[in-house]
């Protein structure tokens, strides 16, 4: 009618004619993320750029893989003779649980799905593992080497391939169009972190008797 005045509409259905800054940066940081990902995604199908690298790329990719450091650890742990290496072995198996808990926790909760041009032939994949932050096997990349680095006595040349297998592994999941750029540097940064973690809570003889016990 002539006098009444029109129904305001509900806010979430305005357009919001003056977005916020952190809005727009975000927003930009994805879509150049996304951008960059696809891009060095060369590896991720046989028909890509460097699809004849994908093989290799895959072995590269189990070397990352939760199962065989798990396996690997608590072999040795069985095998192990010497209370020193049992205790940074224990250490290890713990940093590496860990890492899969809270990984698993933030995947969980973010569930940012994977690259499009992802092709889902992973090793071994448990439900989190259709999501894409961050990246587990970088996380425990960078966990992995920070822990040898400290608790083994190397050679430089060995000390540096072991940062190099970690930064590779990182690269790699970009490659084959695993993960986005920033699943991986945020898994790089959370996997440093989180030997930190390990550190504060380091497993001893005194502070874990009964775990000790056990071997």
């Amino acid at each position: 009618s002539g006098g009444s005045a029109a129904a305001p509409l509900p806010e979430e259905d305005c357009m919001k004619l003056n977005p916020s800054f952190l809005g727009i940066a975000l927003s930009s940081l994805l879509a150049i993320d996304l951008w960059a990902s696809k891009r060095l995604g060369v590896c991720a199908g046989e028909g890509s750029a460097w699809g004849s690298a994908r093989p290799l790329m895959k072995v590269i990719e189990v070397s990352g893989h939760g199962i065989p450091w798990l396996l690997g650890t608590f072999y040795g742990l069985c095998q192990s003779d010497s209370s020193a290496a049992r205790e940074v072995l224990l250490n290890l198996l713990f940093a590496l649980l860990l890492d899969l808990m809270l990984v698993a926790v933030v995947k969980g909760l973010v569930k940012r799905r994977r690259p499009t041009h992802n092709k889902m032939d992973m090793f071994v994949t448990i439900s989190v593992d259709k999501y894409s932050f961050p990246s587990g096997h970088a996380t425990r990349a960078a966990l992995v080497c920070r822990f040898i680095l400290h608790h083994l006595v190397l050679a430089v040349p060995l000390r540096v391939l072991v940062v190099l297998w970690a930064l590779i592994v990182g690269i790699s999941r970009v490659m084959l169009g695993r993960h986005n750029v920033t699943d991986v540097l945020f898994g790089l940064l959370l996997g440093y972190a989180l030997y930190s973690v390990v550190e504060y809570c380091w497993l001893s003889p005194l502070s874990a008797p009964a775990l000790f016990a056990l071997w």
